[in-house]
């Protein structure tokens, strides 16, 4: 894209209503703009990292065999009915009537709706397990809207929600879930923790938060170190074997991980204070299991082996993937800027002209831009060299690749790499291979 032409309105100031740093950079660096209470518009530019977010996490689903659903932003009320919360669920849910007087709700979240589908297609044991997700819009009509895309009210959701004939297969389906959230979080540049969380009136341990770890995050996080050890995108897990899934499963629960509204001081204190780790976190996903809660409200069974008819077991997974682009912002930032993962940037580099119509700047940045112009974002405009390093920080590309009258000569490039700050000459060749690698 070429900069001159591109819709990516930045600002040079800080927004006066953005109390976070990610929604004033997404708001400086031209990634969103608000069109009502908690409800935003992506541009371009964040359009593609919201994309790029979607696309690591639909990977990660399917590697675990769930399979990719697209359910309505709208449902009917009756389904809500049948499995008691139309009426309980409080006024963050929005209630619509259409032309003909029926009550329908723009969805939270979609428990009833795929255990409705689910029931109407899966009527044997034989067809388990399944896991269906989807990633959509929600909305929840916040009282007190905030944080930009943080705390928003219309959002995008990764929803996976699993099916299962005991509880011995939901609980291996929790844990492949578990390592696919790993591995996604991972695969997105960011260490996220799990930790434990309340599993409300169900009971039991299988429900956990996982949370990324950043200065201005709302919750207080302790955790053993030995947590951030862990490579799970080489992780050599057997997901077919509840033996495996089992030994996984105790090594990432047995260290101490909590928030502060779970946190066991008496545990703490067996943490040796060499390895504790304390901090703010950022929740980007939660897994929970509830049993039979939804297929037995619902009225969903299947038959077994010996011809009964059960409630299939079930768990859901999420994924805040709007918020995920807040969130790796909050982590990922420093005085001048975003520092994209290169997984989740726009852009991978920015072509930095330093003297737009010299025709040999023109010549080397049409050379490079040529070579992958869905991959750069090409800063053609007729601006000082300073305005230029500015907003390259302030939009955070991995790299910059800066052509001055110089080095153009020269047939070379600075190539600035935007996490570290380190600087280098490099032939045009040396540099593509570079910023295109991987």
């Amino acid at each position: 894209m070429r900069l001159s032409r591109s819709f990516l309105p930045t600002l040079k100031e800080n927004p006066a209503e953005a109390q976070i740093v990610s929604h004033r950079l997404m708001l400086r660096a031209g990634l969103i703009r608000q069109t009502a209470s908690g409800i935003y518009a992506w541009l371009p530019a964040g359009l593609k990292v919201l994309r790029n977010i979607s696309q690591i996490v639909r990977e990660e689903q399917d590697r675990v065999d769930a399979q990719e659903v697209l359910m309505p932003t709208l449902q009917s009320a009756d389904l809500w009915r049948r499995s008691g919360r139309y009426d309980a669920y409080g006024p963050e849910m929005l209630r619509i009537q259409d032309r003909h007087k029926r009550e329908l709700l723009y969805g939270p979240t979609n428990e009833e709706m795929v255990t409705d589908l689910f029931g109407q297609s899966v009527k044997s044991y034989k067809d388990l397990p399944q896991v269906l997700y989807h990633i959509q819009w929600k909305f929840r009509d916040e009282m007190r809207p905030r944080f930009g895309v943080m705390r928003g009210r219309e959002f995008l959701m990764k929803d996976a929600y699993s099916f299962d004939v005991d509880y011995a297969s939901a609980v291996a389906t929790y844990r492949r879930m578990m390592l696919a959230y790993l591995r996604t979080f991972q695969r997105l540049g960011v260490r996220a923790v799990p930790m434990r969380a309340d599993t409300g009136p169900i009971g039991g341990e299988l429900s956990h938060e996982f949370l990324i770890l950043a200065p201005t995050g709302e919750s207080g996080v302790f955790y053993d170190a030995a947590l951030e050890d862990q490579d799970w995108l080489d992780e050599p897990v057997d997901t077919s074997s509840p033996e495996a899934l089992e030994a996984f499963f105790n090594r990432v629960t047995t260290p101490y991980a909590a928030t502060d509204e779970m946190h066991d001081t008496a545990a703490w204190d067996a943490v040796p204070d060499a390895q504790k780790r304390e901090g703010r976190g950022v929740e980007v996903g939660h897994i929970f299991y509830f049993g039979t809660k939804y297929t037995e409200s619902m009225g969903v069974s299947v038959s077994g082996a010996d011809g009964a008819q059960f409630f299939p077991e079930m768990g859901s997974y999420g994924i805040g993937v709007s918020r995920l682009a807040g969130a790796i912002i909050e982590a990922c930032h420093d005085e001048n800027g975003i520092i994209w993962p290169d997984s989740v940037a726009p852009f991978r580099a920015a072509i930095l002209n330093l003297k737009s119509g010299d025709a040999l700047c023109d010549e080397v940045c049409e050379q490079i831009y040529a070579k992958a112009p869905e991959a750069f974002l090409y800063d053609d405009r007729s601006e000082r060299a300073g305005v230029k390093f500015a907003d390259a920080d302030l939009m955070g590309h991995p790299w910059q690749i800066v052509v001055g009258p110089r080095s153009a000569k020269e047939g070379r490039v600075e190539l600035k790499r935007r996490a570290t700050g380190e600087r280098q000459e490099l032939s045009v060749d040396e540099a593509l291979a570079l910023v295109l690698a991987g």
